[in-house]
């Protein structure tokens, strides 16, 4: 549910398994991954995690997690990471239920109409915001051709549940309706966004449905989280407790801070799994990381999605962990995979 382990990136500088990690990315191309092997740059990762440690979420307050997180963004930047140029960006403000959602408009050229694609970041609901999702919502921009609204929303503890879900779903019926505005096509939006921003937008997909409007094309869902209620699937049980990107520790860290009424988990805003009826949703694009605790969620949701009528590509990506798409530019098969969720993301903007 947060785009990669924020202490991570703080001590890459300081490490000589660094320079490892760059000589593996200055090779071609990397082969494809069978299952079963992790990455061998997210292995180096793991292993400097390893070393040096890291705070549990547990043991912070949500003010120290947003702290250490946008350092771990500025700090992706030095590293390496890679955060596409676009034709303009401008901030902006969207009328929310609660008050102004600030959001971020990226465009990839001066034509008037593109495809719309609103995007919600990750951090369990609880950290990230529009720079956190810098560089993810440029290469979408960029490569896929899209007019991209990155939009943030009140963040639990301050603002438990449904607050997220309230502002995600305001920000979306805002934006249909000023498309023209935003360079945007309302005949040709998207909704996505990585894990918690992943699972408000399966969300959002299910509530316009409900409500008949807006009408929306496709959802692109990132590592979503869709079972708040279990944390008891296979992958939870494989990689929960490893230094892998999203321990179990911080998933129950983060439901705290969100549902803290745990009733509220099984609501199928919060767990779009729950739902009962998934017939009539937009098509979508469903990518999740083998080594993630997540896995097994995300794909069941795939398949309730494809067992409902529902156009659904399922893309797991073999060597990857929770957050990899955060990692663009930094890690060689980030980018690739990133370079295919594109190829899906131009097909479903087309349809």
């Amino acid at each position: 549910m947060k785009n990669v382990s924020p202490n991570l990136l703080s001590i890459l500088p300081f490490l000589p398994l660094f320079l490892r990690l760059k000589l593996l990315d200055l090779a071609g191309p990397r082969p494809p991954l069978p299952g079963g092997v992790l990455d061998e740059q997210l292995d180096l990762l793991r292993r400097a995690q390893r070393a040096l440690g890291e705070t549990p979420l547990d043991r912070e307050t949500p003010d120290q997690a947003r702290a250490s997180f946008t350092s771990s963004i500025r700090l992706l930047k030095k590293a390496g990471g890679l955060f596409e140029k676009v034709a303009a960006v401008c901030d902006l403000t969207i009328p929310g239920p609660a008050g102004a959602i600030p959001a971020r408009l990226y465009l990839p050229g001066e034509e008037k109409t593109y495809p719309l694609f609103i995007y919600f970041h990750g951090g369990g609901w609880t950290i990230g915001d529009l720079d956190s999702a810098d560089n993810i919502a440029r290469f979408i921009c960029r490569r896929a051709g899209c007019s991209v609204l990155s939009v943030d929303y009140r963040l639990a503890p301050e603002h438990p549940f449904p607050a997220g879900v309230d502002d995600a779903f305001a920000a979306v019926q805002w934006a249909v309706r000023q498309a023209a505005e935003l360079h945007g096509d309302p005949q040709h939006v998207l909704v996505g966004g990585d894990s918690a921003g992943a699972t408000l937008s399966a969300v959002i997909s299910q509530l316009a449905l409900h409500k008949g409007s807006p009408r929306l094309a496709g959802q692109v869902l990132f590592y979503a989280a869709t079972n708040a209620a279990g944390l008891d699937t296979p992958s939870f049980k494989e990689f929960g407790e490893k230094a892998l990107g999203l321990p179990t520790r911080d998933v129950r860290w983060f439901l705290d801070q969100y549902t803290p009424d745990s009733r509220d988990r099984r609501d199928p805003r919060v767990s779009p799994l729950f739902a009962r009826d998934l017939y009539g949703l937009p098509p979508a694009l469903v990518v999740t990381a083998e080594f993630d605790v997540l896995r097994d969620e995300g794909e069941e949701y795939a398949r309730r999605l494809e067992k409902a009528g529902v156009p659904v590509t399922l893309l797991r990506c073999n060597g990857m962990v929770h957050g990899f798409l955060t990692l663009v530019g930094l890690i060689k098969r980030s980018t690739q995979y990133f370079d295919q969720v594109i190829v899906e993301i131009r097909r479903l903007a087309a349809a």
